[in-house]
């Protein structure tokens, strides 16, 4: 009889490579599953889970230029335009040359986009019923992404050519 063994090594094996030691194997999950949870909240509102991220935006800081919202959501404006094509198409917004500089386009919301934030007050509340955890644990969860987006950003900021922690530099 073979007994199957199966390849789990203990976070305290020292096996740097573990998969479940990885932060990025986490973030990738649990940002893909927190998605998925939003996905049938958002389904009754038209919503996307990144036009929801959209929508937050404006709803909280008005009417913005297309790099501002670029800017906010940390996307590029490739990325973002599509996705505000689909919002206009569904007429909860809409984009026009900016009165204040008429090299960029505004975005602003409409009346049915203004309209749409009283149903998006409940969405909160749900995902968090929805994922059974305490909103402390939550709030800790965001404060800790956010170091840690802020600590990703400074390192994508700092010289290219420096070698990754505990790496010896390269020789010339």
């Amino acid at each position: 009889m073979t007994t199957r063994r199966t390849a789990e090594p203990s976070l305290e094996s020292g096996d740097l490579l573990a998969l479940e030691r990885q932060v990025c194997f986490a973030l990738s999950v649990a940002a893909r599953n927190v998605v998925a949870v939003y996905r049938p909240v958002l389904e009754p509102l038209g919503l996307t889970h990144p036009q929801y991220l959209v929508m937050l935006a404006l709803w909280q800081h008005g009417p913005s230029s297309v790099k501002e919202l670029s800017q906010l959501l940390q996307l590029d404006p490739g990325t973002l335009s599509p996705l505000l094509k689909r919002l206009e198409a569904a007429g909860l917004l809409r984009r026009e040359r900016d009165p204040r500089d008429q090299r960029n386009l505004a975005v602003a919301l409409t009346d049915a986009g203004r309209a749409l934030r009283d149903r998006a007050e409940r969405i909160p509340a749900g995902i968090v019923e929805r994922l059974g955890m305490p909103v402390e644990e939550l709030a800790a969860l965001q404060s800790a992404l956010t170091r840690v987006i802020a600590a990703s950003q400074q390192a994508l900021a700092g010289p290219a050519d420096d070698a990754p922690a505990g790496l010896p530099a390269r020789e010339a």
